[in-house]
């Protein structure tokens, strides 16, 4: 999805692009448009967002690619819209409906109590359409080639699902809920999943119709920018920005900084067990490591 005023130009500085996701757009879409206007193959995204999905996707540029790995485990939060009263084979309004039941008799007060039981340290089954390997193969690919797929609950934690506007929609078959939910969730939660629980944990059925999503770790919508605007001017995060902002950050001295770059090990300094990361005395960002007893090992080496 690249367009005819995407030209070559000189490679972008080491950094991380927070972009806001266009809808209808894959993660993959946008990473192929980045590379472009970033002039560089060396590309990559901290956690996809399904092409329904708009927001904040980070994407990492040259040795930012390093730090994606890390970043996809931070803490995340979304807008979503949940219909009740409908469901689909993709938990969401991309798939094909399965079922209607009239949600007339679901009021305010169990909409908000049936996302409080879903809130908290929780166990999610993902939705049968997602990217999870089952076997060696993806589980999208096995449901829509008619195969049945067993996927296992995983532990994930949503530590807010804070229900806003609740919309009651005439239809012919009966009555539908819209309901607004803002939800700060762990990496690997669907949104989807949680649209599909709620629905049945109401008696009704429900799927996503929209989401957002607004911050991933540090970084949010303000720092987003959207794809024509990064055509316009491309910016990124600075490396050693981008690692400030995102972890614990640790200043060397010359000889701890020496050792870093050829991957030794230095004394802990009590930060936690990391990733922290590790710059050198003039400011420059060396590394990302974790914290033992005794001793702080490097993880990602950049320079």
């Amino acid at each position: 999805m690249s367009t005819s005023a995407d030209t070559p130009r000189a490679a972008a500085p080491d950094g991380v692009a927070i972009v806001d996701k266009p809808a209808d757009w894959t993660s993959h879409d946008v990473v192929a448009r980045v590379r472009r206007l970033a002039g560089t193959r060396k590309v990559g995204h901290a956690g996809t967002l399904d092409p329904m999905a708009t927001g904040v996707l980070v994407l990492g540029i040259g040795k930012g690619t390093r730090l994606l790995g890390h970043l996809t485990l931070t803490e995340k939060v979304y807008e979503a819209t949940i219909r009740l009263g409908a469901t689909t084979d993709t938990d969401d309004a991309e798939g094909e409906p399965l079922a209607r039941t009239p949600a007339d008799g679901v009021d305010d007060a169990a909409v908000r109590a049936g996302a409080a039981r879903l809130t908290g340290a929780i166990q999610q089954v993902p939705p049968q359409v997602s990217a999870i390997k089952v076997n060696g193969r993806r589980a999208y690919k096995k449901a829509r080639a008619g195969e049945e797929v067993e996927l296992k609950a995983r532990p994930v934690t949503v530590s807010e699902f804070a229900v806003g506007d609740v919309r009651r929609v005439p239809d012919s078959e009966g009555l539908l809920i819209d309901v607004d939910a803002r939800v700060t969730c762990s990496s690997g939660t669907y949104i989807r999943s949680l649209a599909r629980d709620l629905g049945a944990s109401l008696g009704v059925g429900g799927h996503l119709t929209a989401l957002r999503r607004t911050r991933v770790g540090p970084y949010d919508l303000a720092g987003a920018r959207t794809l024509d605007r990064l055509a316009e001017e491309f910016t990124a995060v600075p490396l050693a920005e981008a690692v400030s902002v995102a972890f614990p950050s640790r200043v060397l001295t010359e000889e701890e900084a020496r050792r870093v770059a050829h991957g030794n090990r230095i004394p802990a300094a009590g930060l936690g067990p990391g990733p922290i990361g590790l710059f050198a005395p003039d400011g420059s960002v060396l590394a990302l490591a974790e914290e033992h007893p005794g001793y702080s090992k490097p993880i990602v080496v950049f320079a």
